[in-house]
């Protein structure tokens, strides 16, 4: 089995680089890879980034937000946590068997005292009860991932608040995460295994799961030139793309409604690939025009703050919606950051 440990924090890159040596890597070994990111959240393939975050509280803290290729749900990670992934051919026996890629990692958090740690349902890690770590799968073309989060000493308040969605009203047809209580896997280690740093955590893992005493004796994985042009041309073609990010959230359906000292507004919106499909603007405010015209010209629109605030600056927005501010009313329609 070959190995490399990633040199960058960046979720988006390190995504791009677990993508890249899947699609294009010699898979004759196995490829353990270990990724540590700053703080940033991912959500699954198949989820609804609006039902899933805190969108101003995320934008506020500088928390990273992607998505990934694989299912399941969102996760929040910072530098308290270490992503392990197994890139291998699907051999037949890969698809849906977690324990398969589990078991090796488990083991190790064992030699680390943390003998309580185990497999419960489908593909979460736990330990007295609680999670430490969700683990999810990506095939294509015969060759796979299995990748999953081991919680050492993460920020748990920065979970509480970055994974708490307000209170707008949002029915969307994307997967939900099931929230579960969490825990560091750090206070279950032996004394010894307490004080690490997030480096010498994943360096004491790898070193347990491949079977050696230093790391200079395991098989290195290099990043060639050509391979980081390919995880590059990755990272902007998915994990740094607002379109991969929001454009595939599932088809839903939001409402935004805020009171102003000029009166209340109400957008009722369907979304869907990222663009509004249909809009509804009610409220007492006091405009002189049909707001019909305002939701025929959002009709179609990227639902993204650029592409809205673009909309309202050709808008005489007095007009429409009497004394509101129109940065009032970007601001309520499109709260979501850009990627």
């Amino acid at each position: 089995m070959r190995y490399l440990a990633s040199p960058s924090l960046d979720i988006r890159q390190n995504l791009a680089i677990e993508t890249y040596l899947m699609e294009h890597a010699d898979l004759t070994e196995p490829i353990l890879y270990f990724y540590v990111n700053s703080p940033c959240i991912i959500v699954g393939r198949y989820q609804n980034v609006l039902a899933e975050i805190n969108q101003q509280y995320v934008k506020d803290h500088n928390i990273i937000l992607t998505r990934r290729t694989s299912g399941g749900g969102a996760v929040y990670d910072d530098l308290g946590n270490v992503s392990f992934s197994f890139i291998t051919k699907d051999d037949g026996d890969a698809v849906g068997n977690f324990k398969r890629f589990t078991d090796p990692v488990i083991k190790a958090l064992h030699q680390m005292g943390a003998t309580g740690a185990a497999m419960t349902g489908r593909n979460d890690l736990t330990i007295d009860g609680k999670k430490f770590s969700g683990n999810a799968m990506h095939v294509e073309n015969g060759r796979m991932f299995s990748h999953g989060t081991l919680m050492y000493d993460v920020d748990q308040s920065q979970i509480a608040h970055a994974l708490q969605v307000p209170a707008d009203k949002l029915a969307t047809k994307g997967i939900k995460s099931v929230r579960s209580r969490v825990t560091n896997l750090k206070p279950y280690c032996a004394p010894e295994f307490q004080q690490l740093t997030i480096e010498e955590f994943r360096d004491t893992l790898a070193k347990e799961i491949l079977g050696v005493t230093d790391l200079s004796q395991a098989h290195q994985y290099t990043l060639t030139a050509d391979d980081q042009a390919g995880v590059k041309a990755l990272a902007d073609q998915y994990f740094n793309n607002w379109d991969w990010i929001y454009g595939n959230d599932p088809a839903y359906s939001l409402t935004r409604r805020r009171h102003f000292p000029a009166g209340t507004v109400e957008f009722d919106l369907d979304v869907d690939g990222g663009k509004i499909k249909a809009i509804q603007i009610h409220g007492d405010f006091f405009g002189q025009l049909p707001i019909e015209d305002v939701t025929a010209k959002l009709t179609g629109v990227t639902y993204s703050p650029a592409a809205i605030q673009a909309v309202f600056d050709q808008l005489d927005v007095p007009s429409y919606f009497g004394k509101i501010p129109a940065a009032d009313l970007v601001d309520l329609l499109s709260k979501q950051p850009q990627a």
